[in-house]
C-alpha cells in the first residue's frame, strides 16, 4: 500500500519573535520544513505535498526542486490547511499529515504509524506522546476502553482533561477518503475560531470509524516554538548526526563541537577536531584531517589533506594538501596534490598545480599555478581592471619573489624567476629572471644632516 504525505508549513510563527517564518529557521544545516520533508520521503512517502502560505515563495524555494505545494491564502486553521494540502495530493492509500516544525520525529516512526493504521483498518491514527508538563498541547481523550474518541486543544479543554499527559503531536495517517469527507463537516466554533484538524478525530468516531494510536518517544514530538527550543533541536539533530558517523568509523574529537551536515559524506578514518563545521554538498576522504576552526561547505577534501582555522568554500583539496591557518579558498578553487595554502591567503577561482606553495601573506584570483612553483610572500594577483576578470599563468617550477604584484592578464613562463617587490606587467619569458622596481638610491649622510636641521628647528 502506498502512502503520501502533508506538511503544514504555512503559519507564520509569531513566537519566534521573528520577520522570517518559523520553518524557514534552520536547525543542524536545513531549514525546518526542509526537515519534515526529508523524513516524510525517507519514511516512505510517495508524494510529499507542502502546504505554504506566509512567505510562500522564500518557504518553496528552500525545499528541494520539483517539491509539491499547495498554498493556503487565508489562515484558517489546520484543517483547513489540511484540505488545502489533500486537493494537491495524488490517490494513496494512506495520507500522512505533519506540522512543519517537528525535526526530531524519526522515518522510522512514521513508518511505524503507517503500518499500524493499516493493520488497524483505522480511519486515523494519533501519534501521541505522555508529557510530564503537558501544558499547552491537546490532550488525547480515551473512553473506558482506551480508544481514542477525541482531541482536545489545550484553550478549549475542560479542567479534568488538562488533567491527561497523553496528548496530540499533530502528527496523524488517515484514510484519504474519510478525511476529505470529514473536513467537510468541520466548523470553526473554538476558542481560535479556526477549522482544527483535530476536530476531525471526534468526528470519525461520531461516524462509527475507529482510531487507532501510536505512543512515541516524547523526545521525537517536541515542536519547535521558540528559539530556545530550535536550539535544543538542533543539538539533538547534531547528536544524532554524529553519533552515525563515529559508528562508521570518524573520529570526532568534541562532539559538541562539530557540526556536519545531512549532505556530507565522510570515509572512515576522517579525523575532526573542535569547532569543525562542514555543510552542502561535502565529502572528505579517508585519512584527511579537519580542524579545529574550520568552515567548509560544498568542497572535496581528498585522502590525506589537512586543513586548520581556515574557511573553504566550492573548492576541491588534493590528495596530502595543507591549508591553513587562517586561509579562505573561495568557489572554482582546485588544490592539486601536495600543494599548499598557508598563513594568511586567499585564493579565489584559481588552480594551485601538484606541490605548489602559496606559504603566506598572498591573493591569488583567477590564476593557474603549474607544478613544484612557490610564490613569495605577500604575492597579490591583479585580476580586475574595473571591468572585467584576467587571468594569470605561472608555470611549473616558478619562483616569484616576495611583495610581487603581476598585473593580469600576464603569463610566467615555466622555471622563471621574479626579483622581490617586482611589478610584473607582461609576460616572462621561460627559465628568465624578472626584476621590476624602482632603482635604489642612496644619499650619504642625509640622517645626520636632517637631524641637525631639527635640532636647530627647535632651539
Amino acid at each position: 500500500m502506498t502512502f503520501n504525505a502533508i506538511v503544514l508549513a504555512a503559519g507564520k510563527g509569531t513566537r519566534m519573535n521573528s520577520s522570517r517564518a518559523k520553518v524557514l529557521h534552520e536547525a543542524a544545516g536545513l531549514p525546518l520544513v526542509g526537515w519534515m520533508h526529508r523524513i516524510a520521503a525517507d519514511a516512505g512517502a510517495t508524494q510529499v505535498v507542502v502546504v505554504v502560505g506566509y512567505q510562500a515563495d522564500e518557504v518553496t524555494a528552500a525545499l528541494p526542486a520539483g517539491t509539491a505545494t499547495a498554498t493556503q491564502d487565508v489562515q484558517g486553521g489546520t484543517g483547513h490547511a489540511a484540505a488545502v494540502g489533500l486537493d494537491r495530493l495524488e490517490p494513496c492509500d494512506v495520507v500522512v499529515v505533519l506540522p512543519g516544525d517537528m525535526p526530531l520525529i524519526r522515518p522510522e516512526t512514521i513508518a511505524a504509524l503507517v503500518d499500524t493504521h493499516i493493520a488497524a483498518g483505522a480511519g486515523a491514527t494519533v501519534l501521541t506522546v505522555d508529557l510530564d508538563d503537558p501544558t499547552g498541547y491537546g490532550r488525547v481523550v480515551r473512553d473506558d476502553r482506551g480508544a481514542v474518541v477525541a482531541i482536545v486543544e489545550h484553550g478549549d479543554a475542560a479542567p479534568d482533561q488538562r488533567k491527561i499527559t497523553e496528548v496530540n503531536t499533530s502528527v496523524y495517517a488517515f484514510d484519504p477518503r474519510l478525511l476529505g469527507s470529514a473536513l467537510a463537516t468541520v466548523g470553526s466554533h473554538n476558542a481560535q475560531g479556526e477549522r482544527y484538524l483535530t476536530d476531525v478525530i471526534a468526528r470519525m468516531v461520531d461516524d462509527g470509524h475507529p482510531v487507532a494510536r501510536v505512543v512515541a518517544d516524547p523526545a521525537e514530538g517536541a515542536g519547535v516554538n521558540s528559539h530556545d527550543q530550535l536550539a535544543c533541536a538542533a543539538a539533538e539533530l547534531r547528536r544524532r548526526i554524529n553519533t552515525r558517523w563515529m559508528e562508521a568509523g570518524v573520529f570526532i574529537e568534541d562532539p559538541a563541537r562539530v557540526s556536519i551536515g545531512v549532505e556530507v559524506t565522510l570515509a572512515p578514518d576522517v579525523r575532526l577536531w573542535g569547532d569543525v563545521h562542514l555543510a552542502g554538498d561535502t565529502s572528505v576522504a579517508s585519512g584527511a584531517e579537519l580542524g579545529p576552526s574550520v568552515h567548509i561547505s560544498d568542497s572535496t577534501i581528498a585522502e590525506g589533506a589537512r586543513v586548520w582555522y581556515s574557511v573553504v568554500r566550492g573548492t576541491s583539496i588534493g590528495r596530502r594538501a595543507e591549508v591553513g591557518p587562517f586561509v579562505s579558498l573561495r568557489h572554482g578553487t582546485v588544490l592539486d596534490e601536495a600543494s599548499k595554502a598557508g598563513t594568511f591567503v586567499e585564493i579565489k577561482a584559481s588552480v594551485v598545480g601538484p606541490g605548489s606553495k602559496v606559504p603566506h601573506l598572498s591573493y591569488v584570483g583567477d590564476a593557474t599555478i603549474g607544478a613544484n612553483s612557490n610564490i613569495g610572500a605577500g604575492t597579490i594577483t591583479a585580476n580586475y581592471d574595473g571591468y572585467r576578470k584576467h587571468r594569470t599563468v605561472i608555470g611549473d617550477g616558478v619562483r616569484i619573489g616576495s611583495d610581487n604584484v603581476l598585473v593580469a592578464p600576464v603569463e610566467v613562463g615555466d622555471g622563471a624567476w621574479t626579483g622581490a617587490g617586482s611589478v610584473i606587467t607582461t609576460d616572462v619569458a621561460p627559465d628568465a629572471l624578472a626584476v621590476a622596481r624602482s632603482q635604489q638610491r642612496e644619499v650619504p649622510g642625509y640622517a645626520q644632516r636632517r637631524q641637525a636641521r631639527a635640532d636647530e628647528e627647535k632651539a
